[in-house]
């Protein structure tokens, strides 16, 4: 019997070669964007998890009020991991891990620019990061010791086995024992490192301060098993107040490795839902609907074509044939299509994932050495075929013997609802996704056209790293005088960046139970030059006129409506023990990201501390001929470093990087369910003409012109369609309104943006339904009518 059902099968898809391929396309696409997205989807819930220890492993948290808010940050004292271990005793081991920096590594004549962490000795043993060679209880003890990844190894020796005992020197001044070598971590963690370098050398640079105010490293703790986590989470609180009296209600939290990166996203101290996982959740349903869409697809498509088989259904059942059969029949038909759409889904998954991992930025791939990738791909493909099979299977079995036989089965020039329903299901989805995708563009352009308040242009910075800062002022004459820069200014972060925020300033008239958290910023002079800023009170810093100005400050205006000073210029503020005299006042512009309302901003003189060198190139030189000439300076003035620039327009449009990616795979996976839901459209008109064949004959003899009838049998889609258009409108309006209620800087919705998806729906079905209709319009009335 199962050898009659294949044979049925094949014979069936070979005899109708154009709807068996539009129904192997509709459900290979629709697998293949489902795979995507579910490798897409698997790739952001497996982070971290693959370490041993992670329902042990937490990250230390802090929240207190600023501004008149409870913020959450990630950012802890230095001093904290020894505190941990010293007052809690349910806590095993806990780790510091500093930001990732970037240092030059040496080996002969071979340099590299590596990126790694600084961390404590205990980091290997609470994180799985396997060791290929070395111990990981001995492989960070030494203050000269150093573990590279297994890739940098290779870069470095040749052969990852070479590297262990081999000598680096680093930045050009300390040499590190190579001390272990460890697998490179995978691209679904945290952790980006190709070297890890251990906390003692920090601690000898002077560096580990005991700073309870200075939050600048991360906490990462391990608890012991079985622990009360409440009972630790009692401790952890009241940390901050109990050794830094001055932050009374300053609080404490461990936050668990199993929400890092979907989850943490707080506000007013609680999660508030909008992590990665609001992206998980809305590509998750859009997977689920693109998958009932193909599948939607196939039931139209089969029942279209269910008079073809009808008189088979009958003569079956009249010889014996139980419905059971039948069923069985039909789904393992769907089962077999079902299974060859799906090796079609994996190849077009395989040619069109180097393009699809560029546009998520991830590395995604399918292990097919892997059981459970042939297990759950099998599951996947039974599932879409039952899925796809079952109401086509229960629709045709239903057929009565006699009415079939008689050729009565049929409703009478009518679209059977449930297929009416279906195809408003695939089109409110389309809509919905079209809607919403023109909409995250236009919040895209809105914040991209936001007036930034400098000139980004021409612009570049680059990090002190060797004898830059040393040689700072020669770089500058030589860069100005040779006509490359217009200006050149140094400061404590690039201009995109925030890198020292505080509170605890004095000045006069200062409120005593203000906190506002100041972004702290430093330059020595000539930023407003440099970066175009606007004044609008004041100066900026000119050491050569004003010596004092080492000792300066410029404000931005939110600065200023914060301290309320009618007359800022010569006002004192005192940050960090420190008195600085005010002599500007900025046009706030924007550091960090542009959907935010700028901060209150402090830019304090030459006294401060730089990293940091910004370039303005001279606007009337070529780009490329002022990048070749300031690297040879470069290359003189600091020649064991390369010339690592960036352009800060470009650093800047990577602040739109997530919306654009949504917008894009927003886009993509709405163009693809149009694209299925037209084949779908397609179906449904092939067999209303089939179905009306005969009126339309009579209709023709009658007089009726193609242009008439053709509309005649487009109208009901056209209807279908609109009705899909009101249900979709206030779905969307109300998805898209709660996902810009997360941005300060937000859009209007417009209504143009639904009437072009109304007028978009709608000539999409014209052209869609038009074959069909005129197909049926111009064919010649005898044939249909010949029977009759």
């Amino acid at each position: 019997m199962i050898k009659n059902y294949f044979t049925i099968a094949f014979r069936n898809l070979f005899k109708n070669k154009g709807f068996s391929i539009i129904n192997i396309t509709g459900l290979a696409v629709g697998m293949a964007s489902a795979v995507l997205i579910l490798l897409w989807i698997q790739n952001e819930v497996s982070y971290d998890q693959f370490h041993e220890n992670k329902d042990r492993i937490y990250e230390m948290w802090n929240k207190a009020s600023f501004s008149g808010k409870l913020q959450s940050w990630n950012t802890t004292p230095k001093i904290l991991a020894r505190t941990i271990e010293r007052d809690i005793p349910e806590v095993e081991r806990a780790v510091r891990v500093n930001w990732t920096g970037s240092l030059l590594f040496s080996i002969g004549e071979k340099r590299l620019t590596v990126r790694g962490n600084m961390v404590d000795s205990g980091f290997l043993q609470m994180f799985s990061f396997p060791l290929l060679q070395g111990n990981a209880l001995t492989a960070l003890n030494d203050m000269h010791s150093i573990v590279i990844t297994q890739q940098l190894a290779i870069s470095l020796f040749g052969n990852d086995k070479e590297a262990m005992g081999k000598v680096i020197k680093i930045d050009n001044k300390d040499n590190f024992t190579v001390t272990g070598v460890v697998t490179t971590p995978p691209n679904n963690s945290r952790f980006d490192f190709e070297y890890l370098l251990p906390w003692s050398y920090l601690r000898a640079r002077g560096e580990d301060d005991e700073n309870w105010g200075n939050n600048s490293t991360r906490t990462y703790v391990m608890l012991k098993p079985g622990v009360n986590i409440s009972g630790v989470q009692a401790k952890v609180k009241v940390l901050k107040q109990k050794y830094d009296k001055d932050e009374p209600t300053w609080e404490m939290f461990i936050y668990p490795m199993s929400r890092w990166r979907l989850y943490s996203s707080f506000t007013n101290g609680v999660e508030d839902g909008n992590g990665r996982i609001t992206f998980v959740t809305m590509f998750g349903i859009i997977a689920a609907f693109i998958l009932l869409i193909a599948c939607i697809n196939f039931m139209n498509l089969s029942t279209a074509r269910s008079e073809k088989r009808a008189k088979e259904v009958g003569i079956r059942k009249v010889v014996g044939a139980s419905r059971q059969s039948l069923i069985a029949q039909f789904i393992g038909e769907s089962v077999i299509l079902s299974f060859i759409s799906g090796i079609l889904a994996i190849v077009i998954v395989e040619l069109v994932l180097p393009s699809f991992n560029s546009l998520t930025d991830k590395h995604l791939f399918i292990d097919f050495t892997d059981i459970y990738f042939w297990l759950s791909g099998i599951g996947f493909i039974l599932f879409t075929g039952l899925l796809a099979g079952s109401y086509p299977a229960f629709f045709m079995s239903s057929f009565k013997p006699v009415s079939v036989l008689k050729g009565t089965f049929k409703k009478a020039n009518a679209l059977i609802t449930p297929r009416k329903v279906l195809v408003v299901m695939q089109f409110t989805f389309a809509i919905i996704l079209i809607i919403c995708t023109i909409i995250v563009k236009q919040q895209i352009d809105y914040a991209q056209s936001r007036e930034t308040g400098y000139n980004k242009n021409n612009l570049i910075y680059h990090p002190f790293t060797g004898d830059i800062e040393k040689n700072y002022l020669l770089i500058k004459q030589e860069l100005l005088a040779a006509g490359i820069a217009s200006s050149v200014t140094k400061t404590s972060a690039p201009l995109t960046q925030s890198w020292s925020d505080g509170w605890g300033q004095e000045w006069e008239g200062k409120d005593p139970n203000d906190k506002t958290d100041f972004y702290r910023y430093n330059e020595d002079e000539g930023l407003g030059q440099t970066a175009g800023l606007t004044f609008v009170q004041g100066r900026d810093f000119d050491l050569k006129k004003f010596p004092t100005d080492s000792n300066a400050m410029i404000i931005n205006e939110s600065a200023l409506k914060v301290m309320k000073f009618k007359n800022p210029i010569g006002q004192i503020v005192k940050d960090n023990g420190q008195e600085w005299h005010i002599v500007g006042v900025i046009k706030d512009f924007i550091l960090t990201s542009p959907y935010e309302p700028t901060r209150p901003m402090l830019i304090a003189g030459a006294n401060a501390w730089f990293q940091t060198l910004l370039i303005k190139f001279n606007e009337q030189g070529n780009t490329a001929d002022n990048l070749q000439k300031a690297a040879a300076i470069f290359k003189k003035y600091n020649p064991e470093y390369p010339f690592d620039y960036t352009f800060v327009d470009k650093e800047y449009e990577q602040k739109f990087d997530n919306e654009q990616r949504t917008a894009k795979l927003a886009g993509l996976f709405s163009g693809l369910t149009i694209f299925i839901s037209c084949l779908g459209l397609f179906g449904l008109a092939t067999y209303m003409a089939e179905n009306r064949i005969k009126e339309i004959g009579v209709r023709k003899v009658m007089g009726a012109s193609v242009a008439g009838i053709a509309a005649l049998l487009s109208k009901d889609f056209l209807k279908l369609v609109l009705i899909s258009f009101v249900i979709a409108s206030p779905v969307a309006w109300w998805a898209m309104n709660s996902w810009l209620n997360d941005y300060t800087y937000r859009t209007p919705i417009n209504w143009w943006v639904f009437a072009i998806a109304a007028i978009g729906s709608v000539l999409i079905a014209i052209i869609t339904v038009s074959y069909q209709a005129i197909k049926a319009a111009v064919a010649n009335p005898v044939k249909s009518l010949r029977t009759e």
